[in-house]
């Protein structure tokens, strides 16, 4: 599935970064891997993006920075139809997005120096295609471990999206339009594992509200945290690093057993 990849060092302190370019339905997933420098086998979070952004916005940029150094790496990408990918914005939808993320995973599952035990971690509409991914992926794992979630100002369900507006900016597609009216993947799946839901209290976009549903919805080991005054995009760098601690301390202790 690899298209190739280039390794070298990366501007993050105690890290290197990895060029990743998969093949998935005949067209580019571009991606990079943050790793933690001088650790080999070690665990890895994948990071999906919402729409309208990638895996170059600032939130994974950070990620990239602050996992590594913790002993996890981060895989950040491009869904098909935006950033350096292949394909149209018109046609991804949250079936594309679910088969980028199972690739991707499925290419980090043998990459030489990780150890096989991955975690996904996803904002806004990334984190709604993490729990599916992890939905449709339990027990995957040859090593039995289960796949920690994070999901930051996700939906709970995609009813409303129909009426936002159809455009590149805002990477909502006809496809993905009629993939909702369908019924399809319009309501998030229950009874993911290890879920970790954090919630802005003041998100303008998601209702605090979908995110104590995707809590209820949960299985086993869940957490639900509400951060006051937070907005969807976590604008406030304290509200974005307090995310941010939160998460690395719930990947940690699925994917390494501790705190970070």
């Amino acid at each position: 599935m690899p298209a190739g990849s280039s390794t070298s060092s990366g501007p993050d302190a105690g890290a290197v970064t990895e060029r990743l370019d998969l093949l998935v339905g005949g067209q580019r997933l571009a991606g990079v891997l943050h790793l933690p420098k001088g650790s080999q086998h070690v665990p890895c979070v994948v990071a999906c993006h919402g729409m309208g952004a990638s895996k170059d916005s600032d939130k994974y940029l950070l990620l990239g920075q602050k996992l590594p150094p913790a002993g996890l790496a981060l895989a950040r990408f491009d869904f098909r139809g935006s950033g350096e990918s292949g394909g149209s914005w018109r046609e991804a939808t949250v079936a594309s997005r679910i088969a980028d993320a199972e690739a991707l995973l499925a290419h980090l599952t043998s990459h030489p120096r990780l150890n096989g035990r991955l975690g996904l971690l996803g904002s806004s509409l990334g984190g709604y295609v993490a729990l599916w991914t992890a939905a449709r992926r339990r027990g995957w794992a040859s090593t039995g471990v289960p796949v920690p979630v994070v999901t930051w100002n996700a939906p709970a369900e995609l009813s409303g999206l129909p009426a936002q507006p159809i455009s590149e900016e805002s990477g909502l597609g006809p496809a993905m339009v009629a993939e909702i009216s369908t019924g399809r993947h319009a309501e998030a799946p229950a009874g993911v594992d290890h879920l970790l839901v954090i919630q802005g209290e003041a998100d303008e976009v998601v209702p605090p509200r979908h995110g104590r549903l995707l809590y209820d919805l949960a299985g086993e080991q869940r957490e639900l945290q509400l951060l006051p005054g937070a907005d969807h995009r976590l604008s406030d760098m304290s509200h974005r690093l307090q995310a941010l601690a939160l998460s690395r301390e719930w990947l940690a202790r699925w994917l390494k057993g501790k705190k970070a």
